[in-house]
């Protein structure tokens, strides 16, 4: 059976985020679908997180979303392809690092920093092997992206910090192409 490649994309569900925002990354879920991938998520319907799935939808992707289940009194869940419901928010985010090819860090709050920098660490640590590509849209991480500069000048992180994630201003860009390529080669 052929492997089945998963971009994982955080981001928030606040519908009060820019509609810029959330058109970027309906494209984004079109382009992963367009190369071969499917979607594992947080599974909801609203913000950067419905635009991922909408756009997953629309070019006949796959869908998986995982949420726990106290979340439905907080956003609304997307009708995914196959949604997995699950007791804490830690049990949420393993399962998505479990299936992830990629990780996309879409525009959003501080469940998306948390989902970050997660992944962040353990890329530092050596227990990831995944790429993480920041979608600085807009300028949208350029003040996370200044702290992560602090705090390798007050000695905090090693400069080696910045390799262990790309930041790409636009999903038109054609890294994002090129990296769900070469994942796939591996």
């Amino acid at each position: 059976m052929k492997k089945k490649f998963y971009a994982c994309v955080y981001g928030g569900a606040s519908e009060k985020i820019d509609d810029i925002y959330k058109k970027e990354i309906e494209k984004l879920g079109n382009i992963i679908v367009e190369n071969g991938y499917s979607l594992v998520y947080g599974g909801g319907a609203t913000g950067c997180m419905g635009a991922v799935a909408t756009g997953v939808r629309k070019s006949g992707g796959y869908i998986m979303g995982i949420s726990p289940h106290f979340i439905k009194e907080f956003e609304e869940i997307f009708d995914c392809d196959n949604t997995v419901m699950v007791d804490t928010m830690n049990e949420r985010k393993t399962l998505m690092e479990k299936n992830a090819d990629i990780f996309f860090i879409a525009p959003g709050g501080i469940g998306t920093m948390d989902e970050f920098f997660q992944i962040l660490t353990l890329k530092y640590l050596r227990q990831l092997k995944a790429p993480i590509v920041v979608l600085n849209i807009n300028g949208f991480y350029d003040s996370l992206l200044a702290l992560i500069k602090d705090l390798e000048s007050l000695n905090a992180v090693t400069k080696e910090v910045h390799t262990f994630y790309d930041v790409i201003t636009t999903v038109d860009d054609e890294e994002i192409v090129n990296k769900l390529k070469e994942i796939k080669k591996i």
